[in-house]
């Protein structure tokens, strides 16, 4: 979330600032609610100091022997109109947060101009795109030997987009997940975490995932809910399949407020520092996690359909670092290389670009995207994005470290990367790594972690 100051010292510059990112403020609903919950606060703060005065007048009026009724009367009227005042406010408050939990990150004066990805700009790249001498097959292919890839099954148990992988496949799957996590905790210096795969609204709300891309996020609520919520009442005791439920309150709640499934370890990982405030000699904190990740990949229809390229559940190891303000860019670019030394030991081509205003997410001031080379499209194809949000998040979390030349909490700043998206590199060292009998040759730095198999 900006910061509310901002946009009430100089809303027409905040204005100018988003359009970077080719969002359109709504100033003038802002102004109106500002200037309403002005105008009401104004009201309240009037009515708060005469039903002050007119209670010490009723004290001093009882210390002389008077008649207060009349007195009593009058206190309780602006009583009653104070507290009126005081919902109408907080309604106003209401509509201003809501807007202001919908506007997005202003963006580093670094980020490129422009509204789609064509305006990324690439930065470097490392190492070249193998040439073959034969026809190279995608992954889908590859993984159709003996049945290892299979999607048939996975859409019979679960739907389209996901995916089943057996035996070997299965195994350089988990040894990739295993090599990211010890090169990150060993010679980056990250602490692993484990965290939960369901998170609550307000953890959803802290790095921005709600309320903006609900569609994109999978709810859970308790099944029984559809079929008791026509009949019950939260008083009623309802009769399930597995027995009395002698509280359906308890079910109520879990309706109104149903947890999602993660859709990336960001999420649970910076919501650590939820309502923290940190000792500076604390920081950085430094967290890698392996997590599944669940997407529903609203608005994808018709894109990436074939293979493993965009799934509804696929696994990641998760970059996270809250860090002083001043240090945030630097961190940034830390980050960012750690992700890249992943793709260097697994000899994998890359290009690190550097996001446009317009393709930017909600919550980053400045992202660098990883694009692996994937020899079946002829193009490079994104595996990792590393994001600097500066306080953006941390405000909506009150995640705070204590400045000590100041001695005051201040906000944090929060960064997140992927140190990678593992499906992807499994795709990518299958198409990057095959010989022309469809044979995958496993990266040397794998081999301890394939119990001695070198080519699948």
């Amino acid at each position: 979330m900006l910061d509310p100051k901002l946009l009430r010292n100089d809303i027409q510059t905040v204005a100018e600032l988003l359009k970077r990112r080719g969002f359109s403020l709504d100033t003038n609903n802002y102004i109106e609610l500002e200037n309403a919950r002005k105008e009401i606060q104004t009201e309240v703060e009037r009515l708060r100091n005469e039903r002050n005065v007119k209670s010490k007048e009723i004290g001093i009026a009882k210390s002389k022997g008077k008649d207060v009724t009349d007195l009593f009367k009058n206190v309780e009227g602006l009583g009653a109109e104070l507290k009126k005042k005081e919902e109408e406010l907080r309604e106003v408050q209401k509509g201003q947060e809501k807007l202001f939990m919908l506007i997005p990150n202003i963006l580093h004066e670094s980020v490129p101009d422009g509204l789609d990805e064509s305006a990324n700009k690439e930065i470097r790249h490392w190492g070249e795109p193998r040439k073959f001498n034969f026809t190279v097959r995608d992954h889908v292919d590859l993984g159709a030997v003996d049945g290892r890839m299979d999607f048939e099954s996975a859409a019979k148990i679960s739907g389209a987009r996901f995916v089943v992988l057996k035996g070997l496949l299965a195994k350089l799957h988990r040894a990739l997940i295993q090599f990211m996590l010890d090169l990150h905790t060993r010679e980056h210096g990250y602490e692993e975490i484990y965290v939960p795969y369901l998170v609550n609204s307000d953890s959803m709300h802290g790095t921005g995932q709600l309320s903006k891309f609900k569609a994109d996020v999978f709810a859970a609520t308790n099944p029984l809910l559809f079929d008791a919520l026509p009949i019950l009442t939260e008083k009623d005791k309802f009769y399930g399949n597995t027995g009395v439920i002698d509280n359906p309150a308890v079910l109520f709640q879990e309706y109104r407020n149903p947890l999602y499934l993660i859709p990336t370890a960001e999420v649970p990982i910076t919501n650590l520092a939820r309502n923290l405030i940190y000792d500076d000699k604390a920081l950085p904190k430094c967290y890698v996690a392996h997590t599944p990740c669940f997407r529903s990949e609203a608005g994808s229809a018709g894109k990436d359909v074939r293979g493993m390229i965009r799934q509804h559940q696929f696994e990641k190891v998760e970059l996270v670092q809250l860090v002083k303000p001043q240090d945030s860019y630097d961190a940034l670019e830390k980050l960012t290389g750690h992700a890249e030394t992943v793709l260097q030991k697994l000899g994998l081509p890359y290009r690190v670009m550097a996001l446009c205003g317009g393709d930017i997410g909600f919550s980053a001031a400045k992202t660098y995207d990883l694009e692996v080379w994937l020899p079946s499209q002829n193009r490079y194809r994104e595996i990792s994005s590393c994001s600097n949000c500066t306080d953006f998040q941390a405000r909506r979390m009150l995640a705070r470290w204590r400045n000590p030349a100041t001695g005051k909490p201040e906000l944090l700043h929060t960064l997140n990367g992927s140190g990678v998206a593992v499906g992807r590199a499994l795709i990518a060292i299958m198409e990057n790594c095959q010989d022309k009998n469809g044979h995958i040759h496993v990266p040397p730095v794998l081999h301890a972690y394939m119990s001695g198999v070198t080519v699948i």
